[in-house]
């Protein structure tokens, strides 16, 4: 690296970047023995290296960052979910080169603006180039190539995932929420879903607030491997109230032993249709720290049958773990129609 040069690493929040790049960055500097703890500063989240170059992390909701100083280098994590504006600003403010990352999930600025030019490279990784990649994480992959050839939705899946080509996201459910970056001080607790997950699939905890009457909705937990002792460590209210996914009643009896108020959410036939047109006749807010359960939104979608044809009320079997938790507390207290904290005593 040339003396003196100012790296940029943007994503769209600050809550995404210290989950991905900012982690990641950390994580390598440490494996290859190059981390030092003192040109690494915390609170302005840059990294200063012995020749003067420094690497400075931040998100693209930062209006004064966009606008601010220049940069040699740029690289944008996950740049489909930056808007077009942002990425101009911080482009023409970048001296030597922009790197873009993103999963082509379907088609959008960088198609339509910059692939074509004669000063853009586009070059494709898949999962087969990473080679630090968990075995059980390429299993999963894997597991889609045989779905794609019974399901539209599959086929468009590991065209994306397994293959790096752009796809088509149709037929998203939600979108009728958007993020805010805090909960008011004044909003109220509900209470909390909680669906199980081990190895492939996490644990997924979500808290849920209302204020103003809109629902807000915070991640608590997303995380695979979780014992349910792990799980009750894990959170942050020991008082709080739980609706669980009640396919797992020892689960729920585990944690009941361990003091948590928890009960198994009520299901039956059409209880995931049910709970989705519930969410659906809401504004849900979402705090922007809640990384995975945006994603899920992002991506959780109507399926298709293998002529490409969407199925009447089916969501797909993916993007899920989060958006079954809120299903679970946000079914559980529009049927009780209460505004205050729930309680319940087992």
């Amino acid at each position: 690296m040339n003396p003196n040069t100012v790296i940029s690493v943007v994503s769209e929040t600050i809550p995404h970047l210290r989950r991905g790049a900012l982690r990641d960055f950390l994580k390598i500097m440490e494996l290859t023995e190059n981390f030092n703890p003192d040109a690494y500063n915390k609170s302005s989240l840059t990294y200063t290296f012995h020749n003067g170059s420094f690497i400075e992390f931040f998100s693209a909701d930062s209006p004064a960052k966009l606008r601010g100083a220049r940069r040699d280098v740029l690289f944008i994590n996950e740049c489909n979910n930056v808007e077009f504006e942002s990425y101009q600003q911080l482009s023409i403010r970048t001296r030597d080169f922009i790197y873009l990352d993103y999963n082509p999930n379907n088609e959008f600025w960088v198609d339509t603006e910059l692939i074509g030019l004669p000063d853009v490279e586009l070059i494709t990784l898949t999962y087969k180039d990473n080679e630090a990649l968990d075995p059980a994480i390429v299993r999963e992959i894997e597991k889609a190539r045989e779905k794609a050839q019974t399901s539209a939705y599959w086929a468009n899946w590991w065209k994306v995932y397994g293959l790096g080509q752009l796809g088509s996201l149709e037929g998203v459910i939600f979108n009728n929420w958007k993020q805010i970056d805090t909960i008011p001080d004044t909003a109220k607790l509900l209470g909390y879903g909680m669906d199980f997950g081990y190895t492939a699939d996490p644990t997924s905890v979500i808290a849920l607030y209302k204020h103003d009457n809109q629902y807000i909705l915070h991640e608590v937990i997303y995380q695979t491997g979780l014992t349910n002792r792990d799980i009750y460590n894990l959170l942050p209210d020991k008082k709080g109230f739980y609706v669980a996914d009640s396919a797992e009643p020892k689960s729920i009896v585990e944690l009941q032993r361990m003091g948590l108020t928890v009960i198994g959410a009520e299901k039956g036939k059409d209880s995931i249709i049910h709970g989705i047109q519930l969410m659906q006749q809401e504004e849900l807010l979402v705090t922007s720290q809640s990384i995975n359960l945006i994603k899920e939104l992002r991506n959780y979608s109507w399926d298709k049958d293998r002529n490409g044809q969407t199925i009447a009320n089916k969501p797909i079997d993916a993007f899920n773990h989060g958006i079954d938790a809120m299903r679970y507390i946000m079914s559980y207290q529009k049927k009780y129609k209460t505004d205050q904290p729930l309680y319940y005593v087992h």
